[in-house]
């Protein structure tokens, strides 16, 4: 009998255009969507801020060293024009309004190259103006370089000489650990959102909606008890959030694979081995007792609601509530330990962090998994007690 209402429910579900495209479409879209968006428009900006032409106000003489180096700078660097300025309040002033992207103060810089003394240099930017801090620093680096090598020639020195240290920096971590620490906050975040969403329409439909279409007293008058009908409905809820998040994980997949938003071939064949049938089995694993956590969490709300809006009103807020702990998996130096194993949500975020990074600890992982099932099986619970009082069910 559940399995009947199971199957009903679906198919009523599954003919909810709204539903199927925030379950199905969306999901799968949204990602090479903001994906192909993203990755074009940082190329765009950060090509067009490494070839925009800039001015440099210069403060100084043009007979000096450090404008005739800057002067020659091979286009590489970048187009430039020099404007030449007295002071530096009309400098600055001309930084703000955007005349000029660069300000360069110094003074008597040849007799302190003479002199062999550092010379003191003043660099202006606007911070706000994207690339151009980048492209001050290279300027100046590159012209520094040049002077350094004609010291070392101008004193008979080796640039050996003067470093007293060769110093290897040694990464014990493997390729896989680095992309999984990184990176692996990502995943689980993209599941918990999604199979929130994917959750809610269905929940509210199928319990909310059937109160304000006069449908649910027609089947609580079938010879089934309150428990099956509950477990029908809920199994449909549950396949919905798995759903979108599967679609949500695909529509990721496709972007990786197919629309060349990974060119790197290492760190592309370091996904694939991340992404094996025994990873995603194991992720599903953490995630199936997180979306029935979800859907009993949502289910009372949607019973108790007396009409579509009120439930959607009461259950979207509370969309911020659970996803807000998968970010945790963006901060580094949190890490999976006795205690935030037995956070809710949090624990399933670090857990599929670890599981990608290949530091997952056995003891762990099922004290992970136990506090969801445990709370999973507790949702059920409250769901079943609102479900079975009678003044929650009939408006």
């Amino acid at each position: 009998m559940m399995f009947t209402i199971f199957k009903k429910e679906l198919k009523d579900t599954l003919r909810d255009r709204r539903t199927l495209i925030m379950m199905l479409v969306i999901p799968i879209l949204i990602f090479p969507l903001i994906l192909n968006i993203f990755v074009g428009v940082s190329s765009s900006f950060s090509k067009e801020a490494a070839e925009k032409p800039i001015k440099i106000g210069f403060i100084g003489s043009e007979e000096s060293y450090l404008y005739e180096k800057l002067d020659m700078l091979p286009e590489s660097y970048g187009k430039k024009e020099f404007v030449m300025y007295s002071d530096t309040n009309s400098l600055k002033a001309d930084l703000r309004s955007d005349s000029i992207q660069i300000g360069v103060y110094t003074n008597e810089f040849d007799a302190y190259l003479t002199r062999k003394e550092p010379a003191p240099v003043e660099v202006y930017y606007n911070a706000t103006d994207m690339g151009i801090a980048d492209r001050a620093e290279r300027y100046i680096e590159a012209v520094e370089g040049l002077a350094l090598q004609e010291r070392y020639i101008d004193m008979n020195l080796k640039e050996e000489q003067l470093k007293p240290m060769e110093v290897g920096y040694n990464n014990v971590a493997s390729s896989k650990e680095m992309v999984g620490k990184l990176a692996g906050g990502i995943l689980p975040y993209i599941f918990i959102a999604f199979g929130f969403i994917g959750c809610m329409y269905p929940a509210i439909d199928l319990f909310t909606g059937e109160k304000e279409r006069g449908t649910i007293e027609t089947l609580l008058t079938a010879p089934v008890s309150r428990l099956q009908i509950l477990f029908g409905k809920m199994g449909v809820v549950v396949l919905s959030g798995l759903l979108a998040a599967s679609c949500a994980l695909l529509g990721l997949f496709i972007s990786i694979e197919f629309l060349d938003i990974v060119q790197d071939e290492q760190l592309l064949e370091i996904i694939h081995s991340i992404l094996t049938p025994q990873f995603v089995l194991m992720m599903y694993a953490l995630l199936i007792p997180l979306t029935v956590f979800f859907a009993g969490v949502m289910i009372p709300i949607a019973v108790y609601a007396k009409s579509f809006k009120e439930a959607q009103s009461i259950i979207t807020p509370l969309n911020i509530i659970m996803v807000l702990p998968a970010m945790v998996g963006f901060f580094p130096g949190i890490e999976l330990d006795a205690v935030t194993a037995c956070t809710p949500v949090i624990n399933i975020v670090l857990a599929t962090k670890e599981l990608m990074a290949g530091t997952l600890d056995i003891g762990l992982l099922a004290l992970s998994f136990s506090v969801m099932l445990v709370l999973a099986i507790l949702a059920v619970i409250v769901s079943y007690k609102r479900f079975d009082k009678e003044t929650n069910i009939i408006i």
